[in-house]
């Protein structure tokens, strides 16, 4: 899962005015997908789908109280599962889709409140999500990926509520709280998986990726010595195993073989005609141990 939250810009991200361009740029598939009569997703939040863009703007445009010309009105998020992922989430774009938002709703938004360490629930956030299906940049690859514009504002817009701020629960000073976004992410990873009975690798997780990007040598080296353990305690191929115990079969059977070697025409052509019953074959055995000579006794002749 791959979770980005976007820095302000001068162009799509400019976040000190209106979120107008923001909002027309996430509808921009839409009207691609339309005129091929395919399927599409309108926006959501925390209760509703299938919300109309204007309503987005002016929720979001008005929701900027007691906030100077130049501070920040909102922040844009994106969540990007795996092509791994994205098949535990659905087989259907659809059945995805509703997924995605299933995880935003009950996962994403809750933890993303919760990590302002201000006892604030996802009721709190004023949020507005699309659902995109592009491929054009994956060689037709799974790619379905969820923009989250999120007001600067809690929803009583009394509270200021930064995702960027460098400040992690922080308790003395000007500034009470924070956010931790290495905390945040660990956290909805780890509710992805239990919501969606997904069993992530650890080379999958974030903790991985980001250990072996940004930790220190010993950290990597810790790390890469539990994936060498993790692999090791991998089940056992049931395929391999059956082949095993198949071989070991094979391996007796020839054995015996070898040991009793009755010709089986034989054995009923004798009981046809009342003959002698052939006995098993052990010339093998017989080969392998040497007649013994008897040693002549040398005669002695008596001493005169």
């Amino acid at each position: 899962m791959h979770i980005d939250f976007a820095p302000p810009s001068n162009g799509i991200y400019n976040n000190a005015g209106s979120c107008r361009q923001l909002i027309n740029y996430m509808e921009h598939e839409d009207l691609e997908r339309i005129g091929k009569g395919i399927y599409t997703e309108g926006f959501f939040n925390l209760t509703k789908d299938n919300i109309y863009k204007s309503t987005v703007i002016k929720n979001i445009d008005s929701n900027i109280g007691q906030l100077l010309k130049t501070d920040a009105k909102f922040y844009a998020i994106h969540v990007s599962p795996s092509k791994k992922e994205l098949q535990a989430m659905g087989n259907t774009e659809q059945e995805q889709a509703e997924a995605m938002k299933r995880y935003i709703r009950q996962v994403f938004i809750p933890e993303y409140a919760k990590n302002f360490n201000k006892g604030l629930s996802a009721l709190d956030i004023k949020f507005y999500g699309k659902i995109h299906f592009d491929r054009e940049c994956s060689d037709n690859e799974l790619n379905m990926h969820c923009h989250l514009i999120v007001s600067r504002k809690d929803q009583t817009n009394k509270k200021k509520l930064s995702p960027l701020t460098n400040h992690k629960n922080s308790k003395n000073g000007i500034i009470k709280g924070g956010f931790d976004r290495v905390n945040l992410i660990k956290q909805v990873e780890q509710r992805f998986d239990k919501l969606f009975g997904y069993e992530r690798q650890l080379t999958e997780s974030f903790e991985y990726n980001n250990t072996m990007k940004n930790g220190s040598i010993a950290e990597q080296l810790k790390m890469q010595q539990g994936q060498i353990a993790n692999t090791e305690i991998q089940p056992i191929n049931q395929q391999n195993v059956g082949t095993a115990i198949q071989s070991d079969i094979q391996t007796l059977q020839q054995a015996d073989n070898m040991q009793i070697n009755i010709n089986v025409p034989d054995l009923v052509l004798s009981s046809l005609l009342g003959l002698p019953t052939p006995q098993p074959n052990n010339s093998n055995e017989e080969q392998q141990i040497p007649m013994k000579r008897k040693k002549k006794k040398s005669k002695r002749g008596f001493r005169r």
